[in-house]
């Protein structure tokens, strides 16, 4: 099976110090990481740092660099400061894939998680056994948060669409704004123009 494996490290260097350890272990007995990103969110951003791609096959090929790359595009969007102000009180421990809650997305779930500081592995991985991984990362504090590549993937695709449609919204009101704004400046101007006027004509009665 497929999943994206997403583990946040609270200490930046054992972050460094994992991603660069699967790298070298990138294909076991009984999982394939075909992609992995570390990630750092400073500040509200989220930045890739280091990464790798063995370019091993998954079941459909279409997921690859498109998938991790589109997530992280997510994650430090809009939309992922929007779902990590929504959720980040209400996700409590990380859950696996079977345990999780069927409303609570993986987006959801690392936007409400990752904090400013935290370094995260985000990896498209082919898994036989999910124990296996979980076991390479055993040895650092670390939370690990995995869902189905497949459902990931249509997430990314909605997130897009719910990002294009923020984007269409904000211009919508920025634009009503600018008017109402631009409406008030003329409404100024007018009333200055007719008080030059007044005045002018309370001077030539005079």
């Amino acid at each position: 099976m497929e999943n994206v494996v997403v583990a946040i490290f609270k200490n930046e260097s054992e972050g460094f110090q994992a991603a660069t350890e699967l790298k070298n272990t990138a294909v076991g007995r009984n999982y394939t990481i075909s992609q992995l990103e570390l990630v750092q969110k400073k500040y509200g951003r989220i930045d890739t740092v280091d990464g790798f791609d063995t370019g091993a096959d998954t079941t459909d090929d279409s997921m690859q660099g498109m998938l991790i790359g589109g997530l992280i595009g997510i994650l430090g969007g809009p939309l992922g400061v929007l779902l990590g102000m929504s959720w980040g009180g209400l996700i409590g421990v990380a859950v696996d894939a079977g345990d999780a809650a069927d409303d609570i997305s993986l987006l959801e779930q690392v936007s409400g998680k990752l904090e400013d500081g935290d370094t995260a592995i985000i990896a498209l991985v082919r898994e036989e056994n999910e124990n296996v991984i979980d076991s390479l990362l055993s040895k650092f504090d670390v939370e690990i948060i995995r869902f189905d590549a497949a459902v990931i993937a249509q997430e990314v695709e909605e997130a897009k669409e719910a990002e294009k449609e923020l984007k269409k919204h904000a211009k919508r009101e920025l634009k009503a704004q600018k008017k109402a704004d631009r409406k008030q400046k003329i409404e100024e101007k007018r009333g200055k123009i007719k008080n030059s006027f007044d005045e002018k004509g309370g001077e030539t009665e005079g």
